[in-house]
């Protein structure tokens, strides 16, 4: 069990013990109760000594812990430890230090929950904690990729919902190129891909999984056609054998040779294009690399990113459109 856990555990059952005016608590009760606690949600565990009870009454004494007002008592040789104020009780008091601290990396990260479903109680409550314990920080030291002004995002919560209820839905949506289009679905799984969401559903209509972006999704709503469960496929295998959202109707997964030249090596050594990847060969100008996957939209954004950087060597027909590619760019710009 963690340590910051134990003591949490040794600083609540003490505050129970200080608590109790119907009886006094010398060093060895303290400990015993203290062990108990430990005991009770940790079988194996070794328990305290008194040293450790000693050092957890000057924690929680100090400004830096509970500012526990716990006085100790006189009574013959012994003393009996007690808080000198009934109604006082950690329970009761503001987060100190530390505690502010891991609250605020806290809610860092659960702010990239917002907008999903069950997390909408995050703003609010992110709100209310920086309010009351004066969280709020001009200083910034952490930053999450992701697009804030993404049309899209507030249908994220309901898409949600839909798919782990099993409700069909009937929507209008526009692709980049084309007329709107009326689509019943059945939803199966929301994707990130370059902060940009997708939702993959199967379409009534045309008996197929499409992908829907979810910034060309106008509106939606819940459909009285029957849910279509999905039986067929396994997301986290559908997306292995490429790279982004797109899978093509061609599906065969092939052998991708690049030759990266070194000084782009140790961005892609650290940063894989895909799972797959190794190196067939390398030397001191350039290394060659074996990815297996399906061609798509998106691998070719990825490589085309890299410049002059990477040759592809094989497959033919992906060094074809990377030729045409660089054909329309040149025509461009001569």
């Amino acid at each position: 069990m963690a340590t910051n856990k134990n003591a949490t555990i040794r600083y609540l059952t003490l505050d129970r013990c200080f608590r109790n005016p119907g009886r006094r608590y010398y060093i060895y009760d303290l400990i015993e109760a203290c062990n108990e606690s430990l005991l009770d949600v940790d079988p194996s565990s070794s328990g305290v000594k008194k040293r450790q009870v000693f050092d957890d009454i000057k924690f929680m004494r100090d400004s830096r812990g509970f500012n526990a007002p716990i006085e100790s008592f006189k009574d013959g040789k012994k003393v009996f430890y007690r808080y000198d104020d009934v109604n006082f009780s950690i329970n009761n008091q503001p987060l100190n230090e530390q505690e502010a601290q891991q609250l605020k990396e806290a809610l860092v990260t659960l702010s990239r929950f917002k907008g999903l479903p069950q997390f909408e109680w995050i703003e609010e409550m992110q709100v209310r904690l920086e309010q009351t314990f004066q969280l709020k920080s001009d200083k910034k030291a952490i930053e999450f990729d992701e697009n804030p002004y993404l049309q899209g995002r507030q249908h994220i919560g309901e898409l949600y919902n839909s798919i782990i209820n099993h409700r069909a839905l009937k929507m209008q949506y526009q692709p980049f190129s084309g007329e709107i289009l009326d689509v019943a679905v059945s939803p199966y799984y929301l994707k990130e891909y370059n902060n940009r969401w997708f939702l993959f559903a199967f379409n009534h209509r045309e008996n197929k999984i499409m992908n829907l972006a979810l910034d060309r999704i106008i509106c939606f709503e819940h459909s009285k056609e029957e849910f279509i469960p999905n039986i067929a496929i396994d997301f986290v295998e559908y997306f292995e054998d490429i790279i982004g959202v797109t899978l093509p109707e061609k599906t065969e997964s092939e052998k991708i040779i690049l030759k990266v030249d070194a000084i782009q090596w140790p961005y892609i050594k650290t940063k894989p294009l895909h799972g797959s990847q190794k190196v067939q060969e390398r030397n001191d100008h350039f290394i060659v690399i074996e990815l297996e996957l399906v061609p798509n939209y998106e691998l070719e954004a990825v490589l085309f990113s890299f410049g002059d950087h990477i040759e592809i060597l094989k497959p033919d027909e992906l060094k074809n459109s990377f030729k045409e590619r660089l054909k329309n760019l040149y025509l461009k710009y001569y």
